[in-house]
């Protein structure tokens, strides 16, 4: 009987025990699915979101503890204004902190915050603090160095900001920007700033490219040693582009030839004036012939069978071509500001029938203002004969644009028949 009584105690013991195992669990994963649900609520909730400060309160009240509820609704109450209303979203961040104390971007949120209640001391502290609890992280140095240049704190501000140039392009380049504005485009003041490593210079000289500093671009690149610019080969491809567009030629030309855009390209002279070599796509040169097609009415094609000299000349079949302008067969050549030259070419007409001849036109400047013009192409056929045009490019110019071109004859005058041209050399005088 005794035994019996044991045995039936024992099992109320389990049974109350296990009672108490399965009401934990469920409590635990009561709490635990409400953290679940206002933690994945706050983390896909944009604050930009319509209803997002109700989906906000939703997520803290589901979890009260995980910080990212708490940054959601403490993110919704610094965008209302008053002085009142800020002091309030300062004690949030404050929590969102406790909640989370080494998490640096909750500290960079409270700084911001503290700043927007205008308590300096305290926002610098925390931008300080984010910045030790993240220190080889670029975003943390940016945060800490445009408050610094908010407050006028330009020396303080730029040794933060530097420490973003050496890993991250993005924010590299946004620094440059800040500098480049800030000290009145001083070049001196702005590679004081930069990392030196191959990266940031190549950086940097690319940021000069864009902005029209050619001599700096260039200055820059060339402290790179050829294995640096060859792992900098899109760079040096982007800044040839750069300069080209905005003409500043004899800068372009050189990392042109540099990274095998134009690999025989050079200042001076002609590229591939006789056509021995390929003439590809008009998108994948700069300083090479770019051959249009003109709405299919122009044929173009390196010829071998007729040629003054070498091995081919270019073949240029006009199929009733009758608008007013034409510009095809073009190159861009870098030449020295203000000097004076001499182009020369062969040419060949074959039945050229027209009241508009074609001719080679010679324009420079941002203008594109003419420089030079070829008498116009004898019409009927006629063999090879050398043709001389002198020119002076613009002080302010950087090169020439040489191309075809055609006498203005009106609307509906058309050209049938074919030229060759062949041997372009230019030469100063």
């Amino acid at each position: 009987m005794v035994s019996i009584e044991i045995k039936a105690k024992q099992k109320t013991k389990v049974r109350i025990l296990l009672t108490g195992v399965i009401l934990a669990a469920v409590i635990f994963a009561f709490f635990g699915v409400r953290w679940q649900i206002g933690n994945m609520l706050a983390s896909l909730t944009q604050p930009s979101t319509p209803g997002s400060e109700d989906a906000a309160r939703l997520a803290a009240g589901f979890s009260p503890r995980d910080p990212m509820a708490a940054w959601l609704l403490a993110t919704k109450q610094k965008e209302k204004f008053g002085e009142d209303q800020s002091r309030l979203a300062v004690r949030m961040f404050e929590d969102v902190v406790r909640l989370s104390p080494y998490d640096f971007r909750m500290w960079i949120e409270l700084a911001r915050a503290y700043e927007q209640a205008e308590e300096l001391e305290r926002a610098e502290a925390a931008f300080r603090r984010a910045v030790d609890l993240a220190p080889e992280y670029t975003f943390p140095h940016w945060q800490l160095g445009n408050f610094y240049l908010r407050r006028n704190r330009a020396e303080e501000a730029f040794a933060e900001l530097r420490k973003t140039t050496e890993k991250s392009v993005a924010y590299r380049e946004q620094v440059f920007s800040l500098a480049w504005d800030y000290f009145d485009k001083d070049t001196n003041r702005i590679e004081g700033l930069a990392a030196d490593t191959p990266d940031v210079r190549a950086t940097l000289a690319s940021f000069y490219s864009a902005r029209g500093k050619s001599e700096d671009a260039v200055r820059l690149w060339n402290t790179l040693t050829d294995n640096e610019k060859q792992r900098h080969d899109a760079v040096a491809r982007e800044m040839a582009q750069n300069l080209h567009d905005r003409k500043f030629y004899r800068a372009s030309v050189e990392f042109a030839r540099q990274t095998g855009i134009d690999a025989e390209a050079a200042a001076g002279s002609i590229t591939n004036g006789s056509f021995e070599k390929f003439i590809g796509p008009p998108d994948e040169t700069l300083f090479g012939w770019r051959l249009l097609r003109n709405d299919g009415r122009v044929d173009l094609a390196l010829d071998p069978a007729v040629r003054s000299e070498g091995q081919r000349s270019l073949r240029v079949n006009f199929k009733a071509y009758s608008k007013p302008e034409l510009y095809n067969v073009v190159q861009h050549v870098a030449l020295e500001p203000g000097g004076k030259y001499r182009l020369t070419f062969m040419l060949r007409t074959e039945n050229l029938r027209t009241a508009g001849s074609p001719q080679i036109a010679i324009t420079a400047g941002a203008e594109n203002a003419l420089v030079g013009i070829s008498p116009p192409f004898p019409t009927g056929t006629n063999d090879w004969q050398k043709v001389i045009v002198d020119f002076a490019v613009p002080p302010t110019a950087d090169g020439v644009i040489v191309f075809t071109s055609r006498v203005n004859c009106g609307e509906g005058c058309p050209i049938a028949g074919t030229i060759w041209y062949d041997d372009f050399q230019i030469t100063r005088l």
